[in-house]
């Protein structure tokens, strides 16, 4: 069974692009990446697999359940933590969650107390009170202390600083090694790169890309840096260009013999030829045609 399937996902907000044909699979137990800038459609992904808005066309199906006649059942089994989490200011943190549990019929006061205390978070202060970083960890909490099946988490590390980044994603490699998904939507591409063994690449409400990170990387471009060069090369392939004094970065996507036949003709002082990173990879998929 998939955590999360769909087929053709479509939700328009009148004549506006919500997200379009997005055809997903997410399997049990993986950690997911949802990679894609602000406006590219992975909230609006994510509401309607939850159910919380209505599609427009097309099937899903998240734990094996429809999202439309199992809407109920499916948010007592995930854990989802919206990319701007909103509570009572007048609430003390304890309350927040104990309310939160109840409204799933839990007791889950133990379990909230251990994971405020590896997130350090204080639940006699009142939410009102919290610093943007404290309330994402209030969200982050509410959405771990049932132990759900699955995580659905929307840009989750905005606003932690990065020990506390660290101490959430030690969270989720537990939950994971025990059997929990993770669906992770996020802009920072570092963290799809370190802590996902797949990923799919959502453009102005498309998926353009799902694969696993490793192929992803493996796309046959290459980061070029060259110091101390006279002159660019001249060759179609190339994006990305970063020039810093008399340094020149730049991926390039054609024949390698070209790029070495282009670069004979050049003065430079060192150069070096790497793999890409997840931000390359990313920009890579992401350009559009002629940019």
């Amino acid at each position: 069974m998939k955590a999360i399937e769909t087929k053709g996902l479509t939700k328009f907000y009148g004549k506006a692009r919500g997200v379009e044909n997005v055809d997903l699979s997410v399997e049990e137990g993986e950690i997911f990446g949802f990679i894609g800038p602000n406006g590219a459609g992975k909230s609006t992904t994510i509401r309607t697999l939850l159910g919380l808005i209505g599609k427009s066309g097309g099937e899903a199906s998240v734990l094996g359940m429809d999202i439309e006649k199992d809407k109920e059942k499916i948010l007592r089994e995930v854990g989802y933590l919206p990319s701007e989490a909103a509570f009572y200011g007048g609430m003390r943190v304890s309350d927040v969650l104990e309310f939160s549990a109840k409204l799933r019929k839990k007791d889950c006061r133990e379990e909230a107390k251990r994971l405020a205390s590896r997130l350090d978070l204080d639940l006699s202060r009142k939410v009102g009170e919290l610093s943007l970083g404290n309330r994402k960890k209030v969200g982050i909490v509410a959405a771990m202390q049932h132990r759900p099946r699955l995580y659905i988490l929307d840009e989750p590390t905005s606003g932690l600083d990065p020990l506390i980044q660290r101490e959430f994603f030690d969270l989720l490699g537990e939950r994971s090694a025990e059997g929990a998904t993770v669906f992770l939507s996020s802009h920072v591409l570092t963290e799809i790169g370190r802590h996902c063994a797949r990923a799919g690449i959502l453009r102005e409400g498309r998926l353009i890309r799902e694969d696993s990170v490793d192929r992803l990387v493996g796309t046959g471009v290459k980061r070029v840096t060259l110091s101390g060069a006279s002159a660019l090369p001249e060759l179609d392939g190339i994006k990305d260009l970063k020039v810093a004094g008399a340094s020149a970065s730049f991926l390039y996507s054609g024949r390698p013999d070209e790029l070495v036949r282009a670069l004979a003709k050049l003065e430079f002082t060192d150069m070096t030829l790497t793999d890409p990173d997840i931000e390359d990879v990313f920009m890579h998929y992401y350009a559009k045609e002629g940019e």
